[in-house]
């Protein structure tokens, strides 16, 4: 395993301290989940754990959303109330980073969700979020984008105005100051 991406016994500690908090903060999300049971699964992977201090970090507020019967897995979502602030105005892809010949944003969303180990959500995932509480009222996210939709130079992401879901398109390398994404974890 890349000792890089470890976290020290003081600094797991402390995630799963916030992590815990949030659980049980936040049970509609996660009904019939027990968190000692989470914890335990967190506690055997490491590089799991780590993922989850890098959604944290960058203001994702990651948390349960689901338990996977088929595969023994839990899925957390990144939470937050609006897009990650530690991962605006990001375009949405590497291609689309090295496309741009001007006023270049910092990185691209797919490259940051994987430098982190996450995924980032989709359009699907993203309705279903929107199932456990509102989010994106000010701001939006990129989502997985098709690949048809991605070979004419186009990307989508989705935000949650006026009670409703919305998905829209933009080109690829555009960014904007309140677009970040939003990642999914299993565990």
């Amino acid at each position: 395993m890349d000792t890089q991406k470890q976290l020290s016994p003081a600094q797991q500690e402390e995630l799963l301290g916030i992590l815990k908090i949030r659980f049980e903060k936040n049970t509609s999300r996660h009904q019939g989940l027990e968190w000692t049971k989470v914890q335990a699964k967190l506690e055997l992977n490491a590089e799991k754990l780590w993922a989850l201090d890098e959604m944290e970090q960058t203001g994702g507020e990651p948390d349960v959303v689901a338990y996977d019967e088929n595969t023994g897995e839990y899925v957390f979502y990144d939470c937050s109330a609006e897009s990650p602030k530690g991962r605006r105005s990001i375009c949405y892809d590497h291609l689309a980073l090295a496309a741009r010949k001007e006023h270049k944003p910092a990185d691209s969303a797919l490259n940051m969700a994987e430098n982190m180990g996450i995924q980032i959500l989709t359009e699907e995932e993203y309705r279903n979020l929107q199932q456990l509480g509102s989010f994106d009222l000010k701001t939006s996210s990129w989502v997985a984008t098709p690949a048809d939709i991605r070979k004419l130079g186009g990307a989508i992401f989705c935000d949650r105005r006026y009670n409703t879901v919305f998905t829209y398109h933009n080109g690829a390398e555009s960014y904007y100051g309140a677009r970040a994404f939003r990642g999914s974890l299993r565990v």
